[in-house]
């Protein structure tokens, strides 16, 4: 295995003594305290960590775990912030346990405490804008074929692809790349659970079972079109997972759509090649969504959206440039990445730099012709 890994990756590095895409493998908790301490934190970075922070010691204090068992979490959790060899995954996917945790204990926010359930905005949302319930024509055909069809990308892909694409980007990308990605991926669903809490909405499995009917908090949740895979295979995951979810009411937006823009924006961005592929990727799960009755297009588009404005900011604050001549992360040399300043055409250097190049442009170069009064052209009269 190391011989392999030397020969398809290490052996990439341009020269002997290349570290650009090294790893950490101290276990010193020293080497990341003095890190620390030389850090210049900006607002941006304060912002970041007082959000992030303000998340945990909510969850904290809301989650009803024993004491105990939450301070021995965070204690591990601190752990594993403060080794090197561990700091390097862990500390940059601090925005993914925030939303973990948010996620998994919003099932015990209390009923009183929470805003009423909206069943009727989303449909009516969805006639308005696109002239019909397209999750309802979806699934009005149904067979095991489209079943199937339906549950790949739905069941097993959403699932799966995280752990996949961290490992494709972390392989092949630029370094960096990889905490870029935990960090557009851990606020996309952060913010899209924060918003499933403030604004409740029930999904189209739940107007097939109750119709326009109130909703309540002691309801359970439903596998929708999924509960005909758990018949298909003789099994009871989605049906179980789905009935217990920890945010029933949690249609918009779509965090099945976002993961997979994400997803789809970080490979589209390493692997411009591909873009097609990655594109039908996010279209397959959209249907997919609306077939087993589980979003509204609307909801889907929400998501979308949401992945968008967070990889746009990433990928101008924190993305480094790809070099797509390059093979895999340990064949850059050096990390680069946007310069806001320099990349607008509108700033003066830029502006500066067109007007020197239109000056120096010979004339000779440039076809053109000139009329007189007689409307003959200059080139006329010289035969």
């Amino acid at each position: 295995m190391p011989s392999f890994f030397t020969r398809w990756f290490l052996s990439e590095k341009p020269y002997d003594g290349a570290t650009v895409a090294d790893l950490q493998t101290s276990l010193d908790p020293k080497i990341t305290i003095d890190r620390l301490k030389s850090y210049q934190f900006t607002k941006k970075d304060l912002l970041h960590y007082t959000f992030l922070g303000g998340i945990l010691l909510f969850v904290f204090i809301t989650n009803p775990a024993k004491w105990i068992y939450k301070i021995l979490f965070y204690i591990f959790m601190a752990i594993c912030f403060i080794i090197p060899i561990t700091s390097q995954f862990f500390f940059n996917a601090l925005p993914i346990w925030a939303w973990l945790g948010l996620y998994f204990t919003s099932s015990y926010f209390p009923a009183s405490k929470r805003p009423p359930i909206t069943v009727k905005v989303l449909p009516a949302i969805e006639t308005i804008l696109y002239g019909d319930n397209l999750s309802n024509i979806l699934a009005t055909s149904t067979n095991k074929i489209l079943d199937i069809l339906g549950w790949i990308p739905y069941g097993i892909c959403h699932f799966g692809a995280p752990f996949v694409v961290a490992i494709i980007l972390f392989l092949f990308g630029p370094p960096t790349t990889l905490q870029s990605y935990a960090f557009a991926f851990g606020y996309m669903n952060l913010i899209g659970v924060i918003i499933q809490n403030i604004f409740p909405a029930a999904p189209p499995w739940y107007k097939n079972l109750y119709n326009l009917n109130p909703a309540n908090y002691s309801m359970h949740g439903s596998p929708g079109g999924l509960e005909r895979i758990d018949k298909l295979f003789h099994i009871n995951i989605y049906t179980k997972g789905f009935t217990n979810s920890s945010v029933i009411f949690g249609a918009f937006p779509s965090l099945h759509s976002g993961c997979a823009t994400m997803e789809a924006l970080f490979f589209s961005y390493c692997f411009p090649n591909f873009k097609f592929i990655f594109i039908i990727y996010v279209v397959w799960l959209w249907w997919a969504t609306m077939y087993l009755t589980h979003h509204y297009f609307i909801d889907l588009m929400a998501g979308s959206v949401i992945s968008l404005i967070i990889f746009q900011y990433t990928k101008y604050n924190h993305l480094p440039l790809v070099d797509t001549s390059l093979f895999c992360r340990w064949s850059y040399a050096t990390i680069e990445k946007y310069d806001q300043i320099k990349m607008n055409p509108l700033n003066n250097n830029s502006i500066e730099d067109l007007e020197n190049y239109v000056e120096n442009v010979p004339l000779q170069e440039i076809d053109f012709e000139i009329d007189d009064d007689n409307g003959h052209t200059e080139e006329e009269e010289q035969l």
